[in-house]
């Protein structure tokens, strides 16, 4: 294991330690292996829009999943109120160049990024829109759990 994983860095803020860890599943270094940029750098769209396995969804539709959700937590930590997302929301449809999705995905996991380090530690343990149960620190955590998650089904689909 390489060096960079023995020292825990230093941070200044919760919300910045949980920026740090949406960094690192999406740009690397990822303790799981390759963060999902790594993931999907040898993808072309060809091969993202196809649909190896008849039940599943393909790399394409994965990763405007996950930027959905990225979009989501987002305006959740700014929302005045409860809005629950819609199918669409959470699935949206395939549209557009392969090009433009990971363009998508990149400024969803930046804008996120952004939206956490700006948020106050103080409010993480209140409860998240859509929840009646869910603290804004388990839908950080679980946007990036989320990412890991689906990397780990698209690198299944890139070997089919």
């Amino acid at each position: 294991m390489s060096t960079q994983f023995h020292k825990s860095p230093v941070f200044a803020t919760e919300t910045a330690r949980i920026a740090d860890q949406l960094k690192r599943v999406y740009e690397g270094p990822a303790w799981l292996g390759p963060s999902l940029k790594e993931i999907l750098s040898d993808v072309r769209e060809g091969a993202a829009a196809a649909r190896s396995i008849h039940s599943a969804h393909t790399i394409w539709e994965l990763v405007l999943h996950i930027a959905a959700w990225m979009k989501i937590a987002r305006e959740r930590l700014s929302a005045t109120e409860t809005r629950d997302h819609t199918e669409q929301e959470n699935w949206p449809p395939v549209m557009g160049s392969w090009e433009d999705a990971l363009k998508t995905l990149d400024n969803e996991q930046h804008e996120l990024k952004r939206a956490i380090l700006a948020f106050p530690d103080h409010r993480l343990h209140e409860t998240a829109p859509a929840s009646e149960t869910q603290s804004f620190y388990v839908l950080l955590h679980g946007v990036i759990q989320h990412t890991a998650y689906h990397a780990g089904q698209i690198v299944f689909l890139k070997k089919k």
